[in-house]
């Protein structure tokens, strides 16, 4: 359907008339396209001291420097003495289609907030087990080509959800473009990792390179607003850990991404049993 608009598109702001093919479904194609946003043309990345001891200024942006790099289009800001408010205000006016915070205690990243421009929605991350590139060994160079983005095990619709507030950071990646960032769901946990692939003797792409940075998520919030009317805004989904039957209930899938070997032994028992 992205293909379809953008044909049409051309064909109109050209004044060229338009081929069979479409003629059908570009009055379609055309009204759907009216309620489209621009998509992620620009990003903009804000660093903020969370409290907390004094942290270096490096430390406290560089992760929002590795972002930069992670997010294709994205343009990093230092927030300073400024209120979101205004920042927001001046991202709106600026063109920019989402707006990503990332806050940091003792030069640590610990929480990013992901803003969707011009209405929402706000999705709310805790970060975990932040490893940046210099703490990786062996880290291999950054590809600055658009990556190709890979949701594993988001199978929920609180997940689907999810899944969009980040896939839409990202513009559309060329077929073949190296680079991959994966987003793998463990028990509502987001695991994730940038991933550079390297091309054999023979020209077919044979390994991986981890490239960072590293780290892990959970979405406490979903807002239907952007982060400046939090307050004001309808809560789609918050996270309440201290029920009595959260320990009981996985919110983005009931699966593991992956099977273990205990798995694949009790799938064999049960297959030898039915037999």
């Amino acid at each position: 359907m992205h293909a379809r608009k953008e044909r049409v598109a051309h064909y109109l702001d050209t004044e060229k008339m338009l081929p069979g093919d479409v003629r059908n479904l570009a009055a379609k194609v055309m009204q759907s396209a009216q309620w489209d946003d621009e998509g992620p043309a620009l990003a903009g990345l804000m660093g903020v001291d969370h409290g907390g001891a004094p942290s270096d200024i490096d430390d406290e942006y560089r992760h929002a420097g590795e972002m930069k790099l992670i997010i294709p289009n994205s343009e990093r800001m230092n927030r300073g003495s400024f209120d979101v408010k205004s920042l927001l205000s001046s991202a709106k006016s600026n063109g920019f289609t989402d707006v990503v915070i990332l806050h940091e205690t003792r030069g640590r990243p610990d929480h990013m907030v992901v803003s969707h421009l011009p209405n929402g929605p706000t999705a709310y991350y805790t970060l975990m087990d932040v490893k940046l590139r210099h703490d990786i060994p062996d880290c291999g160079t950054m590809s600055e080509a658009y990556p190709h983005l890979i949701f594993h095990n988001f199978n929920t619709r609180l997940a689907k959800r999810i899944q969009s507030t980040l896939k839409y950071l990202f513009p559309v990646p060329k077929l073949e473009s190296v680079r991959s960032l994966s987003f793998i769901n463990h028990s509502d946990f987001i695991i994730f990792r940038h991933h550079v692939a390297n091309k054999g003797e023979k020209g077919m792409f044979d390994s991986l390179t981890e490239v960072g940075p590293q780290f892990t998520m959970l979405c406490h919030k979903i807002i239907r607003g952007t982060v400046d009317e939090e307050k004001a805004a309808d809560v789609e989904f918050v996270l309440r850990p201290y029920l009595n039957t959260a320990h009981k209930r996985l919110l983005l899938s009931k699966d593991m991404p992956w099977k273990t070997d205990d798995d694949v032994a009790r799938v064999d028992r049960e297959t030898d049993m039915a037999k």
